[in-house]
């Protein structure tokens, strides 16, 4: 069985060993793949493992011989999963494995906004508390989460792990989601419609799949009416944030702060309107990234292939 991984790098940048998927077959591993050399590689390999790099039809067209692709991520949207299903092809995700690391980095972020403890470390080792005249200081307004209101957009698994970590904080939390669990629901956290969490909100996080309906929902009408000084994270997906609406927001002060860990295209464009606004954090996609996640990843996905191999596969987004 040949097994062919286009683009292995960033799930596995050498901490991690391909050694699941090379007990099932004759694995050959690239670190990344441009698009014209993707047929050329997969040849006559059964499986295609991938993560970033794009099956289109054509790729399928050219390679017949692919039964199995396995993505290496919860979102599928690089493969064209009407072609494969016309060919047969069985695709699989990872539908969960960064839960606790993407709620941590996303108060990570919000901490970074209300504190800048990474700015402060810095002028500390530049010698600016040296020569201070106080014995303390501080360069940004300093922000105390107790209190305030968490909206959170999406109330799947990550989100209900953020707002665990909210409360926590002792914040309360506004929750929005088409599929409403009320068991969830207690003194501090309870659902809303959308307009009530855009409206009520001190901080808004995004945890939503990007759809027809989501991309472009934080946009200039949305912000309109949500409070002034409104705090805004954003670890889902990129094209949820109209970007030149939130520049234009950040500039006003509407928006205090953004903190970013995904954009409308990867990687970061120069012109991208958010670079270089000192109140917007954007960091390049690494919430899903501690080795403890990324391990997870690699074990559902060697789970993925074995259960094909068996024929009872799981993880199936193309049935």
């Amino acid at each position: 069985m040949k097994i062919v991984i286009l683009d292995g790098y960033t799930e596995n940048p050498g901490d991690l060993s391909w050694e699941g998927f090379e007990a099932l077959g004759n694995v050959t591993v690239y670190d990344r793949s441009n698009p014209s050399e993707v047929v050329e590689r997969i040849g006559s390999a059964e499986i295609v493992i991938t993560n970033k790099v794009t099956l289109d039809a054509s790729v399928f067209e050219a390679c017949p011989s692919i039964k199995y692709v396995g993505v290496l991520a919860t979102g599928f949207n690089v493969v064209d999963i009407s072609a494969a299903k016309h060919r047969g092809v069985i695709v699989t995700n990872i539908p969960t494995y960064g839960t606790a690391a993407v709620a941590q980095f996303t108060m990570a972020l919000l901490l970074e906004i209300c504190h800048h403890v990474g700015h402060h470390s810095n002028t500390v080792h530049a010698g600016a508390w040296t020569k201070c005249p106080d014995f303390c200081y501080w360069d940004y307004p300093l922000i105390e989460l107790a209190g305030k209101t968490m909206g959170i957009i999406g109330f799947g698994r990550i989100g209900q792990s953020v707002s665990a970590l909210a409360l926590a904080f002792g914040m309360n939390v506004l929750a929005y989601d088409a599929y409403q669990i009320p068991d969830l629901e207690n003194e501090h956290c309870r659902y809303v419609g959308l307009e009530v969490l855009l409206e009520k909100s001190d901080v808004i996080s995004l945890h939503t799949p990007l759809t027809v309906q989501t991309e472009g929902m934080i946009n200039a009408d949305s912000i309109a009416t949500m409070k002034d000084g409104v705090i805004i994270l954003n670890t889902s997906r990129g094209p949820l944030i109209n970007e030149a609406d939130l520049a234009q927001a950040l500039k006003s002060g509407k928006v205090f702060g953004a903190a970013l860990d995904v954009v409308s295209k990867e990687p970061i464009q120069s012109d991208n309107p958010l670079i270089g606004l000192e109140n917007c954090i954007i960091t390049p996609h690494i919430a899903w990234a501690p080795k403890e996640s990324r391990q997870r990843l690699m074990d559902i996905a060697t789970q993925n292939l074995k259960s094909f191999l068996q024929g009872t596969p799981v993880n199936v987004v193309n049935l």
